[in-house]
């Protein structure tokens, strides 16, 4: 009904003790500039973070299936057919990779 619903402690705040919050890789694009848009969300797709990297940047990083993102640094996911694809992405990824599985 309000936004309040995406806030309620549920598995997507679930902080560990240093304040970060596992999220997982839901998107992966290219443009002809060559940046790779790299989108991480939690796993009810209620928060996210999306990096923008150079393809040389990109080739110094593991891009694993999941990160440890400090809970300040995600932003609310203000549409609901994109937390429901964030959320089913994240259900995909979960069971087929284990968190530390580069892809």
């Amino acid at each position: 009904m309000t936004d309040d619903a995406a806030g309620d402690g549920g598995e997507d705040e679930a902080a560990s003790g240093d304040g970060t919050v596992q999220c997982w890789l839901v998107e992966r694009s290219f443009d002809q500039r060559n940046l790779v848009t790299l989108v991480y969300a939690t796993p009810g797709g209620e928060r996210y973070q999306q990096r923008e990297l150079s393809g040389n940047a990109l080739s110094q990083i593991d891009v694993t299936a999941a990160r440890e993102i400090p809970a300040d640094e995600l932003e609310d996911v203000r549409d609901a057919d994109t937390r429901a694809r964030y959320a089913d992405e994240v259900a995909s990824v979960r069971e087929q990779y284990d968190p530390d599985e580069e892809l």
